[in-house]
């Protein structure tokens, strides 16, 4: 029997499509904007507000946004291959006022969990060392750097536009969840 991975997931853009959010974006600032064009995780740029204007508009809408949000692609299928064999703990920056709507979401997709840590911050290190993950999935580019740095352990970083910086040696660049699939069922079997 192979060794159970204790896995430790990021939600949003990670598990969740990374263009959930664009529909509403355009809808509400009136815009027209793409993937591509999010360059930068911080959206209040290329949207033309303020910070503070930008997180009032997402504490009103987060709700709706998160209870629709589709599923990463592949993420459903590469899942059910290891959903029996390992551990799995989502670790999000979502506040945890949105525990309930988070969980519905993972039960109306079928999507077992053993634990779902909402921070209501982006700093993880904490929580990936006080759940022993020994590796992680993120979209965050200092996420992702930060918690291969300091937990030692490998991180697999989903490519999108906004995370293009250079990247540590732990840290593992891939298209999608095939790809990270690939790269994790390698490493669990060095």
């Amino acid at each position: 029997m192979k060794k159970q991975i204790r896995f430790g997931l990021d939600i949003d853009g990670t598990v969740t499509c990374p263009e959930t959010f664009i529909p509403y974006l355009n809808k509400h600032f009136n815009k027209n904007i793409t993937l591509a064009d999010i360059t930068e995780y911080e959206l209040s740029p290329l949207l033309n507000v303020t910070k503070d204007e930008f997180w009032v508009w997402m504490s009103k809408h987060e709700p709706i946004i998160y209870e629709n949000a589709k599923v990463a692609a592949s993420f459903l299928e590469v899942y059910k291959k290891w959903q029996d064999q390992h551990h799995f703990t989502y670790i999000s920056a979502r506040g945890n006022h949105l525990l309930e709507i988070t969980q519905r979401w993972f039960e109306k997709h079928s999507i077992p969990y053993h634990h779902i840590e909402l921070l209501g911050k982006h700093d993880k290190l904490n929580a990936v060392k006080n759940h022993n993950i020994e590796i992680f999935f993120e979209d965050k580019h200092d996420n992702a750097c930060d918690i291969a740095e300091e937990c030692n352990i490998p991180v697999i970083l989903m490519d999108t536009p906004y995370n293009q910086d250079p990247i540590p040696n732990q840290v593992v660049r891939v298209k999608d969840w095939n790809e990270a699939a690939v790269w994790v069922n390698n490493w669990m079997n060095t």
